[in-house]
């Protein structure tokens, strides 16, 4: 495996950071990660775009174009002949001081790791899988934004603990005002009717690419898609669910806290719109 940092690439054993970077040592920095089907990337534009959007809310000046970006991320996957696999896309602080002041570090560095992921097992994606609701709360807007891919994925790890604990393999956070906002890693919808509905980006669920290709995707299929504020009560009696995500693509849900959701299998719209997306990956992205 060939690992780029900062135009240059390394073998896995001697890729390394500066123990004083400010990524590890507060999570200041900001990440992608990036999915290649059939031999290209798909929706690296807008990956970029999403990077550079938190690279932004956090003042971190990205020392290299979206273009520059875009190349540097298809090298790396030639390098490593990566047809089907999964990239991370890395932007740190860079290294400074035991301080926490940004302007003390030297300048950002840029990790790019393409290798393969395997969120959750096959069986699941056939069967469905259970999802429980967490006590841990979904970080609030105006202290640390969930639109901010950020490496500070504190607030996701506490709530993915909690939901290893009772027997998940995903849990269903909850924002400070009692209304769904995501997953620890991934978006959630449900089908009612012939709705397609997920929380709002303002409750808390973040700008999620492959939550964006579906709602599309959706439209296409004839569902009227929605973004209302959703509670525990809408998912427990939604006739369909599933959740989105990268890594995760799309996952039929077949119950939440022990209440069965619809048939208690995969449903019909579930399936058609992962068939959907499927055929779409085989098509879209850039070419590596």
């Amino acid at each position: 495996m060939k690992i780029y940092i900062d135009g240059k690439y390394y073998a896995k054993a001697n890729a390394k950071i500066s123990v004083f970077d400010h990524g590890l040592l507060y999570g200041d920095g900001v990440f992608e990660g990036i999915r290649a089907y059939h031999g290209r990337v798909f929706k690296l534009r807008e990956h970029v775009e999403r990077l550079f959007c938190s690279a932004k809310a956090i003042l971190l000046d990205i020392p290299m174009t979206r273009e520059e970006i875009t190349r540097a991320v298809l090298d790396t996957c030639r390098r490593n002949r990566i047809r089907d696999g999964y990239v991370r896309l890395v932007v740190t602080r860079g290294v400074g001081t035991l301080g926490l002041d940004p302007k003390r570090c030297e300048r950002p560095s840029i990790i790019i790791i393409a290798g393969t992921i395997q969120l959750y097992p096959e069986e699941l994606y056939k069967k469905g899988m259970p999802l429980v609701t967490v006590a841990t709360t979904r970080n609030i807007s105006n202290a640390l934004n969930p639109a901010i891919k950020s490496l500070n994925y504190l607030n996701n790890i506490l709530a993915k603990i909690e939901a290893s604990n009772a027997g998940c393999q995903e849990g269903i956070m909850m924002n400070s005002e009692g209304f769904v906002a995501e997953c620890t890693g991934d978006n959630i919808f449900i089908v009612k009717g012939k709705q397609l509905l997920t929380p709002p980006l303002s409750a808390g669920a973040l700008y999620g690419i492959t939550r964006g290709v579906v709602m599309d995707l959706a439209r296409l299929q004839g569902l009227e898609v929605g973004e209302p504020n959703l509670t525990r009560y809408d998912l427990y009696n939604a006739d369909e669910c599933f959740i989105t995500g990268t890594a995760a693509e799309v996952v039929p849900i077949i119950s939440i806290d022990a209440r069965v959701i619809g048939t208690g299998k995969p449903g019909s719209a579930t399936r058609k719109l992962i068939a959907a997306y499927h055929a779409l990956t085989k098509t879209e992205g850039e070419a590596i």
